[in-house]
């Protein structure tokens, strides 16, 4: 199914605007958030599930690599990232498999992965993280791991890029057998 350039470029408007929202919202956090002081907006909600803390990760997710020899972070933390997105990228533009769903989600992939590759270059402290939300206890967790907007794109369009494949192979699965028939 070949897509119109309109349908191919259309959906990096969303990696436009959530590079810039990611961009805006930790400049707003470090210009007025001390790092590690809440801000508890748990008050206005009368529980602390929101809150939010300025904090930074010298790492990925979860800080995971931050006992990695600082020779190597430069690598795993922005060269790798940068390759993987170049190939999503890359994938986006040849590619004539992915819907228009499956465009939009990897759009949000690439303004997520932008967003967080930004700071890696930009802010040598680490990546802002701010939304601090109440985990109850799943997987012994009280809070999940601070995030940022950035991190919650390329979670939500990761799980929506992988629902669609897999209910897409599915379908395919079911089709076949009456095409064969035929």
């Amino acid at each position: 199914m070949k897509q119109s350039i309109k349908e191919r470029f259309l959906p990096l408007s969303l990696t436009a605007i959530l590079l810039m929202v990611d961009q805006i919202t930790k400049a707003i956090i470090v210009n007025n958030w001390p790092v590690d002081r809440f801000n508890v907006i748990a008050q206005v909600f009368n529980n602390d599930f929101l809150q939010i803390i300025h904090v930074r990760n010298p790492a990925i997710a979860f800080s995971m690599g931050t006992n990695l020899p600082e020779a190597a972070k430069p690598f795993v933390f922005i060269v790798i990232p940068i390759l993987v997105l170049g190939f999503l990228i890359s994938y986006y533009f040849k590619s004539n498999d992915f819907t228009q769903l499956q465009r939009w989600a990897a759009a949000g992939i690439i303004g997520g992965g932008l967003g967080n590759i930004t700071d890696r270059i930009f802010r040598p402290d680490g990546v802002v993280d701010f939304i601090d939300v109440k985990f109850y206890g799943i997987f012994g967790w009280e809070r999940w791991p601070t995030f940022n907007i950035a991190d919650a794109s390329v979670v939500v369009c990761c799980l929506l890029l992988l629902f669609t494949m897999f209910f897409a192979a599915k379908k395919t699965k079911k089709e076949e057998p009456d095409e064969q028939k035929n």
